[in-house]
């Protein structure tokens, strides 16, 4: 093939060309791809690198790799679909999407995936084969046609689409089953579009989804990573008839958008199952009886319950008769009920019996994220780490070792017997610098985990400095805050021992774009380690070794200077049972929960310790007196009346309503809070955070546990949050909930916060710590099914509560 030949194939393939777009790539950071077909050469950016790939005329370029400290591109002729890959670090991965895809556009023309069997079965014949039938087109006289191997193609631009001639010497050739590309139409209820519509059914323009304005949300491109939420193009991401998205019309939240349905099958299903596996999604069994024993309701029946969870909305989701289903990604199996008094319910599906793992692992459960206390920690390297933190050092959450799903690995259970790869806990299984873990995000292949190394006071209690006792010497100055980007001490190593290559010096590894000229202001003197690029696993250097361009630095983090907000010393039980429901708490685990109490009586609300000096409640609870003397305040307390002897007992100075309508309040403590293992203040989110879709948070207090087990002790509760677009359905709380509220709780009932509750925490655990994202408010009952509880939304009032705190 000439580069004529070559071009005119680029500008077949490439909607908008790649050097001035990366959209037709799929990109993976950390991953590294093994390809026979390749060439390393020089480029300065991704950009470069892309154009490096389409300029390409040895072979097809299906996909490049970046390496950035070496500022090095390597362009391939493979992909991973016919290459391994494996975890590298600063490497990222680009893969042209039409290589990739298994679908079509149109006629098929540009389709170039690896389906080689007929709609009827028949395995295709070799395009470049002359028996047993001699083809008219070849990759010799078709060599813009991508006539590879014996893929269905449409060199001929057929308009029924690829074809093949086939290996039955009685059929010349058969057209492939090939389904629709979902980009200018829709499968089922559009659950993966990827189209660029963004207009909705009433022609207003979509809101980005990573944008908070003018309407907040949690559907946050960050923590969806699946769900492909890119500029403001239409998505179902909650299991809705059809996509949508949220508008630009202050006065209309959100809105359907209006894509056509494909006219071909759908691709081929994952497998179904007559017994409970995962959430159920695959279910296809005959239960048709809810765990509270009412009868369903027909899907195709709008009595005595109204809906649109329809066998029309939902057409591949088998909404037969009136069988238990799960089409909208709930938590489980359901149905609507024969009962008007009860709209919904879960089912009781027999669970699937254990059974040896597949190759795919697709329903391999993966638990929340587990959190590190201040004693979790490894040490050496970390191959001995057996702790269950389960999140990266940028928030991400890990993947099940025993899963193929985003990522497929070769570090498994069963090849590593010796590495605890439990669940989808942090480990070390290959001896690299720390644990590690493959990340939930399809983007991102692997990371390491946000662990801390152990020093030798780690394991020993202690107790947090209050502001005034914190010493004022600067930290020693071989240690790092943060990622380390501005760290100047005089490490000189790294983490495995070799000493360091001179920024200034081209030996033994040559670079261009990390020297003292080229970053002046990035401290890049003689050989010390440093992160002139700000990398989030912190100080690095080019290496002595001859065969290790860079490697990380062994940089410990600075003390802090003051307590650590959201970290409790004893690590919490994060129960998932049913603080109506519920579980006891570990005495001291969620240390910032206060007793808000009459000055000479019993408990009546909570609250949260955001500072020594203040606490964060709902205004409702301070209806009966506005005099901050009626007041007090218990910390560190886990019984409700026979008070341990070290909690501590605090009168109320001043109090602080918000603003009007806003359910939330600030008290000032008569004296600051001394802060110890059994006191320390909840972190507060920044401005307008808006907590995502199914975060799993937390609430506590000593409320109303309408006769379930723990009256008198702290009572915790783990709850999903609900987004308010969700929440305001008719049949949960039917638009009652604010925009300054959040909502949370387990739709099926029996979780909820209640009468006692008011003004506690609800707080979400976010990488290392805890956040308190929400204040107990107000709910239509306790714990209700499809009655969540609702919760001052925390973040919608930050600057009110710091603004407060600075001039008071």
């Amino acid at each position: 093939m000439d580069h004529k030949e070559v071009v005119l194939l680029l500008l077949l393939f490439l909607k908008s060309g790649l050097g001035d777009s990366l959209d037709d790539y799929v990109n993976t950071q950390g991953a590294f791809l093994f390809s026979l077909s390749r060439k390393q050469l020089a480029a300065g950016s991704i950009e470069e690198c892309a154009a490096k790939c389409e300029a390409e005329t040895d072979f097809i370029c299906r996909a490049f790799q970046y390496h950035s400290k070496e500022q090095q591109c390597v362009v391939m002729a493979e992909n991973s679909k016919s290459s391994p890959i494996v975890r590298m670090r600063d490497v990222v991965l680009f893969e042209k999407r039409i290589y990739l895809s298994e679908c079509k556009t149109g006629n098929g023309k540009n389709y170039r995936g690896t389906t080689s069997k007929t709609k009827r079965g028949v395995i295709c014949q070799k395009w470049s084969d002359r028996s047993p039938h001699v083809p008219k087109y070849s990759p010799e006289n078709s060599p813009l046609a991508g006539l590879e191997e014996n893929y269905c193609r449409n060199p001929d631009n057929d308009e029924k689409g690829p074809w093949c001639y086939t290996t039955d010497p009685e059929t010349r050739y058969d057209y492939c089953d090939i389904p629709e590309c979902e980009d200018e139409c829709m499968h089922c209820s559009g659950e993966n579009y990827e189209g660029k519509i963004s207009k909705t059914m009433s022609g207003i323009d979509c809101q980005p989804w990573d944008s908070q304005s003018p309407h907040a949300h949690g559907y946050l491109p960050s923590k969806f990573p699946n769900k492909n939420l890119r500029m403001n193009y239409c998505r179902n991401p909650d299991g809705e008839p059809r996509p949508w998205c949220f508008t630009t019309d202050p006065n209309k939240r959100w809105e359907f958008c209006d894509i056509p349905r494909c006219t071909t099958p759908p691709p081929a299903s994952r497998p179904t199952y007559q017994c409970l596996k995962g959430r159920g999604e695959n279910y296809r069994g005959t239960v048709a009886v809810t765990v509270s024993g009412h009868t369903c309701q027909r899907w195709s029946e709008q009595s005595p319950h109204k809906h649109n969870r329809t066998p029309e909305n939902f057409p591949c989701k088998n909404l037969d008769e009136n069988y238990c289903r799960n089409p909208d990604g709930e938590a489980a199996p359901w149905c609507y009920t024969n009962s008007s008094a009860l709209r919904w319910d879960y089912c009781k599906i027999p669970a699937c019996e254990s059974s040896p793992l597949s190759t795919e692992h697709l329903d391999t459960p993966v638990p929340p994220e587990q959190t590190p206390v201040a004693q979790d920690c490894y040490r050496g390297n970390g191959e001995s780490y057996r702790g269950t933190s389960s999140t990266t050092i940028t928030g991400r959450k890990c993947q099940s070792w025993s899963s193929m799903t985003p990522h497929r690995h070769q570090k498994t259970p069963e090849k590593f017997p010796n590495a605890d790869l439990a669940v989808n806990y942090c480990r070390n299984p290959d001896a690299d610098k720390s644990p590690w873990c493959y990340t939930t995000d399809p983007r991102v292949r692997w990371e390491y985990c946000n662990l801390k190394k152990c020093s030798d006071t780690d394991g020993q209690v202690t107790s947090f400095p209050t502001p005034a006792q914190v010493p004022s010497a600067e930290a020693p100055e071989d240690c790092m805050f943060g990622n380390g980007k501005g760290y100047r001490g005089k490490k000189a190593t790294t983490v495995a021992g070799v000493p360091c290559q001179a920024w200034a010096a081209q030996k033994p590894h040559r670079h261009g774009i990390f020297t003292p000229e080229t970053n002046p202001r990035a401290g890049l003197e003689s050989n010390y380690c440093r992160n002139p690029d700000g990398d989030v696993n912190g100080p690095w250097c080019y290496t002595t070794n001859p065969r290790k361009l860079f490697d990380y630095c062994d940089v410990p983090q600075c003390p802090s200077s003051s307590f650590d907000c959201g970290k409790p010393k004893v690590e919490p039980k994060k129960c998932p049972a049913r603080v109506v429901g519920g579980c006891v708490a570990k005495p001291h685990s969620w240390p910032w929960q206060i007793s808000l109490r009459h000055r000479y009586g019993k408990h009546f609300c909570g609250g949260t310790l955001i500072s020594p000096e203040w606490v964060l409640t709902a205004a409702h609870c301070l209806e009966k007196s506005s005099r901050p003397a009626s007041y007090k305040v218990i910390l560190g307390a886990h019984q409700e009346e026979n008070l341990e002897p070290d909690v501590q007992e605090i009168e109320v100075s001043k109090l602080f309503k918000g603003p009007v309508g806003a359910d939330i309040a600030l008290l000032k403590l008569q004296s600051p809070a001394i802060i110890t293992d059994k006191v320390i203040p909840a972190c507060l989110p920044s401005a307008n955070y808006v907590v995502a879709d199914r975060t799993v948070c937390y609430i506590t207090g000593w409320g109303e546990t309408q006769g379930t087990f723990g009256a008198g002790l702290l009572k915790e509760a783990r709850l999903p949050v609900v987004e308010n677009k969700v929440c305001n359905r008719y049949g949960y709380l039917d638009g009652r909930v604010r925009s300054t509220e959040l909502c949370a709780g387990d739709l099926a009932g029996g979780t909820d916060s209640c009468q006692g509750d008011s003004g506690g925490p609800l707080v979400c655990f976010e990488k290392d710590k805890y956040i308190l994202q929400g204040v107990t408010s107000w709910g239509l009952g306790c714990a209700r099914p499809n009655k969540p509880g609702v919760y001052v939304r925390v973040s919608s009032f930050v600057t009110w509560i710091e603004e407060t705190m600075r001039s008071n």
